[in-house]
């Protein structure tokens, strides 16, 4: 049986739990045959002009200019990037069946203020589904809005389970092993006979584009990755008093993730990124990789708060474990991405036709100096921790410098938390 995701339980506390609820459990030992099993590679050396030109293709290329790459470059170290069918399209059922139930709940006025953010819209079919597909799509939104649309993604056990299983089953044309028994998931309840029932519909009228639109993503943020992501695994090990992962961590790139745009689940470690999503774009979709997998990296600190906290008899101070890797992801990619282009207008965030060659555009602005971690105070108000802000120039700061201990650092954030 597969293991529960204890990890990103923490802190959830009975979040979206009845007390006497039943979990669904999964049938079948899953070995996890997708993931390759392979140590992280040494980063490519490479010219400064190597890397301005990454940059220039990760800010400036446009969404339509270049041809699709056939696969995942399986040759990037640190990240293993994934464009699932099946668990793109259980993102998908998920996003369509929360913005149906806002819809209901403001009176089906359609005027409601959802917490998702503005995003490419890939949910428009390209042609109108016939009478028999809206009735099993409309089907299938209905099971998910009566069995997980009321679910968080990040700490649910059975939304976790579920996404890692679909995952581990990307290469299977079906999950109920009726042609293939190798293709049984073993997944509980309807699920399974649900997904298949709207995968041809999905095939035929979304998957294409949300598949395009991932592997650019993917295109775009690669040559950063492939340069610097060593480093920056080394790095950010070193701050937290940890070792990055051996294995590569996979990373599912869908066209829709949850409100947040990013999560991470652990046990097995595993990202999940919305492409289409405008917070993960240009220089934010190089951090919200590490950013995101700090999220385990980045435990022994949240254990040292705890400890400390615990020593000095003083509440743990809410979210500044999270704050703290905002912070310091910002900081560090600092170094690589200052002086870079800002992105330009109208790339992915749109996915607009419309760019001209970059032959045929004006020469680009000054560079902005400290494009990462871009305006990170701000980024603090907005999630409501801008007193973190402080603290973490005053106390987290002279750590990242050298200048003190990391249990210095740590006493004297919380000393004055």
């Amino acid at each position: 049986m597969l293991r529960p995701c204890k990890a990103a339980m923490q802190g959830a506390g009975e979040e979206n739990g009845t007390g006497g609820e039943k979990r669904a459990v999964f049938r079948g030992v899953v070995k996890y045959a997708n993931i390759v099993k392979e140590s992280m590679r040494p980063a490519f050396p490479g010219a400064m002009a190597a890397l301005w030109l990454a940059a220039l293709m990760i800010f400036a290329a446009p969404a339509s200019s270049a041809q699709e790459p056939e696969a995942m470059d399986a040759s990037l170290p640190v990240f293993e990037f994934h464009s699932s069918f099946w668990v793109n399209l259980h993102h998908f059922l998920y996003h369509e069946a929360r913005a149906r139930m806002a819809v209901k709940e403001a009176g089906e006025s359609g005027a409601t203020k959802t917490d998702w953010p503005t995003l490419r819209q890939s949910n428009v079919v390209t042609s109108p589904l016939t009478a028999e597909q809206q009735r099993v799509w409309d089907d299938a939104i209905a099971y998910y809005i009566a069995n997980y649309a009321g679910k968080d993604l990040l700490v649910n056990i059975d939304l976790i389970l579920l996404k890692d299983q679909l995952g581990d089953f990307e290469a299977c044309p079906e999950l109920t092993g009726k042609k293939q028994p190798r293709c049984d998931a073993g997944l509980p309840g309807r699920i399974g006979p649900v997904l298949e029932s709207v995968a041809s519909i999905y095939r035929a009228h979304w998957w294409a584009d949300q598949d395009r639109t991932n592997r650019r993503w993917v295109a775009r943020v690669a040559p950063l990755v492939r340069e610097q992501g060593v480093g920056l695994s080394e790095r950010l090990a070193e701050i937290y008093q940890t070792r990055w992962p051996k294995e590569r961590i996979r990373v599912d790139v869908c066209a829709y993730a949850n409100a947040a745009g990013a999560y991470t689940t652990i046990d097995p470690l595993r990202v999940t990124i919305a492409s289409m999503d405008p917070r993960n774009q240009g220089a934010e979709a190089f951090e919200v990789l590490f950013h995101e997998a700090s999220h385990s990296i980045a435990l022994p600190v949240q254990a040292a708060i705890n400890r400390e906290c615990k020593q000095r008899d003083k509440p743990i101070p809410r979210n500044l474990w999270h704050a703290l890797i905002f912070y310091t992801t910002g900081e560090v990619l600092r170094p690589i991405m200052k002086g870079q282009p800002e992105p330009a207008k109208g790339s992915a965030e749109k996915g607009g036709d419309a760019q001209k060659p970059a032959s045929q555009t004006a020469p680009p602005a000054p560079p902005k100096p400290n494009l990462v971690p871009y305006e990170l105070r701000d980024i603090l108000t907005q999630r409501g921790w801008e007193e973190y802000h402080l603290l973490l120039v005053l106390y987290w700061q002279p750590y990242l410098d050298g200048k003190v201990s990391f249990e210095d650092a740590i006493a004297h954030l919380i000393s004055a938390a």
